[in-house]
């Protein structure tokens, strides 16, 4: 049996990070396709539920990417592949911040990996995560390059948006609400794509 405590506490440590905000149907439907429910992911793979609640909790894994309306803490089914390739849960955050430059800027994503929330990604690794940083960045910077328009330059726009792409999942309505707004997907490759669509011969990318 789950310690009921424990799930509380973990429930209570979601809200203060993510706010409280319902989870729709839709939302319950999303989570339940992109996510695994904490409970089966450690009987699958032989770890003790309410252990990963404490190890949650004292800020050495990170929290839920979602609390699905029935309660289920919903969680990459990669969880603990990070932890494996740093040689152990002990090693996690050494090896996590090893691969900023700036320790700085390592903390600073490590308390953001620890807050769950790196549910902008398919699979949340450092690589990934500094991969859509730079490609995030250089599609909102797209617009005011020289030759912005151009065939050649509508072509390089949807290379970085096609990656962005395969890395980003599809998001769903909850996370617009804890994160006050449009998500990357909304912004950088949605957006993106409607507003520069791919180039056809004759015509200025951006025209109507």
């Amino acid at each position: 049996m789950a310690d009921d405590d424990l799930k509380r506490q973990l429930a209570d440590r979601f809200r203060e990070v993510n706010g409280d905000h319902p989870m729709t149907s839709a939302d319950d439907a999303y989570v339940s396709a992109q996510f695994a429910v904490l409970e089966d992911l450690c009987a699958a793979q032989g770890r003790d539920a309410d252990e990963v609640r404490r190890l949650m909790l004292e800020r050495r894994l990170p929290l839920p990417g979602y609390l699905r309306s029935d309660g289920a803490e919903m969680v990459p089914a990669d969880l603990f592949a990070l932890a494996g390739q740093a040689g152990g849960i002990g090693r996690l955050e050494t090896w996590f911040t090893a691969h900023w430059p700036d320790p700085a800027t390592g903390k600073q994503e490590w308390e953001f990996y620890l807050s769950g929330q790196y549910v902008c990604l398919r699979s949340v690794t450092p690589a990934n995560i500094q991969r859509k940083d730079y490609l995030a960045a250089a599609i909102s910077a797209a617009a005011d390059k020289p030759d912005s328009g151009s065939a050649q330059w509508t072509t390089r726009l949807h290379a970085l948006i096609d990656e962005l792409d395969a890395l980003e999942p599809a998001f769903t309505a909850y996370d617009r609400l804890r994160f006050g707004g449009p998500t990357s997907r909304d912004t950088c490759i949605n957006t993106m794509r409607a507003r520069f669509p791919r180039h056809e011969p004759g015509k200025r990318a951006g025209t109507g």
